[in-house]
């Protein structure tokens, strides 16, 4: 049954492990065998682990999972753990030596700020994420690597607006689906359908309404480094598009690229240099499509799954959410 979720696409599992007194998480995503990966990494402050093996003129074509995952680089630790899941579960790209090496790409995003600073996601995390993976609906709002997600903190968390994760999924007729799963912490704002803004800078003093990031940012536009920066550099959207069709490498980096539009329709402004934003792209290879029209239609989930994380968000370690 539909669900509007990245587990429409046949064969994807999603795992959270939360941390709600840590606030912060992970979140791992796990393939079908024979899975194509690509990737895009468009903010100017990104964190990692083998997204250059995803790109063209590599040897490796197919991943066995994605992790994402809040506590800044400490968070990339959480890869291991699912490679350790993998490799216990005989999953992995084998060597002409016959050596078992699972492929878990992962990014993560800064949630520091947010909650205590010295409890990231690690090996152990990542690890019961894969333990807690299934086909269901993905939970959605602060949970995995959406717990500690703020949306516009460029004044501090008593006037940023809660992000978290969200996701969303289209059917284009006989069973082909894009879908998407975004962990929103971004520096922009996110807007809705008409461009409206849901989520962002809240303006003082009692942060009834939205001041508009691009507004705040005419007042540091002739600094080289902004003063509120030590805010501003907490910040990521990380994203996740899948789908059934048949991609080959070259085409999936396509689709991830495109996919990236989606967040230029929700956030505003996007792929700044205080945010590391990063998408990753799944083919699972069941049916023939045209990559154009699944990088549209990527765009168009990216943007959706980015207003629903701020939608589900509840209001969290004193960051108020868009219903309050």
């Amino acid at each position: 049954m539909f669900n509007n979720t990245l587990t429409d696409v046949p064969g994807i599992r999603v795992g959270h492990v939360t941390d709600l007194d840590a606030v912060t998480g992970c979140t791992v995503i796990l393939c079908p065998d024979g899975t194509v990966g690509g990737v895009d990494q468009r903010g100017g402050a990104p964190g990692t682990r083998e997204t250059d093996l995803l790109r063209p003129l590599h040897l490796v074509e197919t991943i066995n999972a994605v992790i994402l995952a809040g506590g800044s680089a400490y968070g990339l630790a959480a890869a291991d753990g699912a490679m350790r899941w993998l490799e216990a579960h005989d999953i992995g790209y084998r060597s002409g030596t016959g050596f078992l090496v699972p492929i878990v790409p992962a990014a993560i995003l800064m949630d520091l700020a947010i909650g205590r600073s010295d409890v990231r996601p690690d090996a152990a995390m990542g690890y019961a994420a894969c333990e807690a993976a299934s086909a269901a609906p993905v939970a959605q709002g602060c949970v995995g690597a959406g717990t500690g997600c703020r949306v516009g903190a460029m004044l501090g968390n008593q006037f940023a607006t809660k992000g978290g994760i969200g996701s969303a999924s289209v059917d284009l007729g006989d069973g082909l689906i894009v879908a998407a799963l975004c962990a929103v912490n971004a520096v922009g704002d996110v807007v809705d359908e008409q461009g409206q803004i849901i989520a962002g800078v809240r303006q003082p003093p009692d942060g009834s309404s939205f001041a508009g990031v691009l507004n705040l940012m005419k007042t540091f536009a002739r600094e080289e480094r902004p003063r509120p920066a030590a805010e501003v550099d907490r910040s990521t959207v990380l994203g996740v598009v899948a789908t059934n069709a048949k991609l080959t490498k070259e085409q999936a980096n396509k689709v991830a690229q495109m996919a990236q539009n989606g967040l230029g329709q929700a956030i505003r402004p996007a792929h700044t240099m205080w945010d590391g934003d990063t998408l990753f792209a799944l083919a699972t290879g069941q049916i023939t499509a045209n990559v154009t029209v699944i990088g549209a239609y990527a765009a168009e989930v990216v943007a959706q799954a980015i207003r629903n994380a701020v939608r589900a968000a509840t209001t969290l370690a004193g960051v108020r959410a868009l219903s309050d």
